[in-house]
């Protein structure tokens, strides 16, 4: 069936994602520009909203270049030396944003912001909501998005396709939960769709982040980068269920918990980067031939810990652990994508009006390994400058109506398996090593 000029849905811009990345480009841009969110699932089913450990942010300009020297070390100094400026020199701006939207931030006995740290982090400079602060930044921009007039969200649709001509993007293609599809033109098209932790067998993503704005680019020539630096987070609730893993958080070892042994005995530094943590525990696993190693807060009381990480106290305690006074397993697993759709410091990608910011995207500023709590800040700090930048755009696009049959497009089990083989294919191009341990088995 081919669509008609009339059945197009027609918006300034399109976002297809509905986590802290989308949420905080919408509230950016102007608000006499008609807005439409797309989102895969229910807009509370985002990774944003999984974020436990806190964000990070320039306390003062004494910090800055231990900060800056943090993420570049942390990153194997892969990254972009000016994405890294950037996002540290924006972040008390942000942060102050955030604030004055109503996002409640932990303090101490004085009133003040109670600063915590966490692995590689030389200095405690990452604030924090309990242990739930992607859900405290998440829910408020959305509380505040909803009320605009301007911006619209589309739940329960999944984006199939771009639309483009000429290496210029003029949409996207769409289906419903039911089935049904449709096509959206828009002048700008914003991808936040998160990273391909839904591809992997243990990941603590959704399960429907699937890397869908990756395998479309693939398809579509829109340049990728470093697609293969997958962060496994060395922490997670070690379970034999299928499903996804339970985050237990660096902030955790950063207010003093250990790793230990199947002897008991502590093995590492908790406080390195993650992949090096990450790779100690793969080491132990290994020499006692386990599938998990343990941790425990030994600093804390029961009570201390319930309420410093009230999510994380209780998951533990429902699965018959105190983390205060027993040895709670863990397990690695996938958990974030330093690479994505290549951009610059404003999210422009290499196909013009189509635009990437938060996971989705990468300008090298997390190198080939993320630092603890600068996902939130680079999404907010990227996707303010991707809204800012549109916002200022006077390039004349023309008018194009396609030429869109949906019986071209195949049913959502061929499609997805497909995105996925186009996906996971690149990484094992990239680094067979990488896909070798740990992508091998979810095929």
């Amino acid at each position: 069936m081919k669509l008609k000029k009339e059945n197009y849905i027609n918006t300034d811009t399109v976002i297809v994602g509905s986590g802290v990345a989308g949420l905080f480009a919408a509230l950016c841009l102007p608000g006499d520009r008609e807005i439409l969110v797309i989102t895969k699932e229910d807009l509370k089913e985002c990774d944003s909203y999984l974020a436990q450990g806190g964000v990070c942010v320039l306390k003062n300009i004494d910090d800055f270049n231990a900060f800056f020297e943090d993420t570049m070390k942390a990153g194997h100094y892969e990254n972009n030396p000016e994405s890294v400026r950037v996002m540290i020199e924006s972040s008390t701006d942000v942060i102050n944003t955030l604030v004055d939207l109503g996002v409640k931030f932990d303090t101490d006995g004085d009133g003040e912001f109670d600063y915590t740290r966490e692995g590689a982090h030389r200095k405690n400079r990452i604030l924090h909501h309990k242990d739930e602060t992607g859900k405290e930044i998440t829910a408020t921009l959305l509380s505040i998005a909803k009320k605009r007039e301007n911006i619209t969200f589309v739940t329960q649709t999944t984006m199939i396709d771009f639309i483009e001509k000429d290496n210029e993007c003029y949409g996207i293609v769409c289906e419903d939960e039911f089935g049904e599809m449709g096509a959206i033109l828009s002048r700008n098209i914003i991808l936040a769709t998160g990273g391909i932790g839904g591809l992997f067998l243990n990941s603590t993503n959704f399960p429907h982040i699937t890397g869908d704005s990756f395998a479309l680019s693939l398809k579509h020539g829109v340049e990728l980068q470093n697609i293969n630096y997958i962060q496994i987070h060395p922490t997670t609730l070690y379970s034999k269920k299928k499903g996804r893993r339970f985050l237990i958080s660096e902030s955790v070892r950063g207010e003093g918990a250990i790793l230990l042994n199947e002897n008991g005995e502590r093995f590492t530094d908790e406080l390195q980067p993650r992949d090096v943590v990450t790779n100690a525990i793969v080491e132990e696993m290994k020499k006692f031939n386990t599938d998990h190693v343990y941790i425990t807060l030994p600093t804390m009381t029961s009570e201390e810990a319930k309420k410093r990480f009230p999510n994380i106290f209780e998951a533990c305690m429902d699965e018959g652990y105190d983390i205060t006074k027993d040895k709670v397993p863990v397990t690695p697993a996938q958990h974030y994508l330093m690479g994505g759709v290549k951009t610059d410091i404003n999210g422009l990608t290499s196909m013009k009006y189509l635009y990437a910011v938060g996971e989705t995207a990468c300008n090298g500023v997390h190198g080939r390994n993320r630092l603890a709590s600068n996902s939130l800040l680079e999404s907010l700090v990227f996707s303010k400058r991707a809204a800012d930048y549109i916002a200022k755009d006077k390039s004349k696009k023309e008018e194009y109506i396609p030429d869109i049959d949906l019986e071209d497009y195949p049913a959502k089990e061929v499609r997805e398996k497909e995105f996925k083989s186009l996906i996971m294919n690149e990484i094992k191009r990239k680094d067979k090593d990488f896909y070798d341990k740990w992508c091998d088995n979810e095929n």
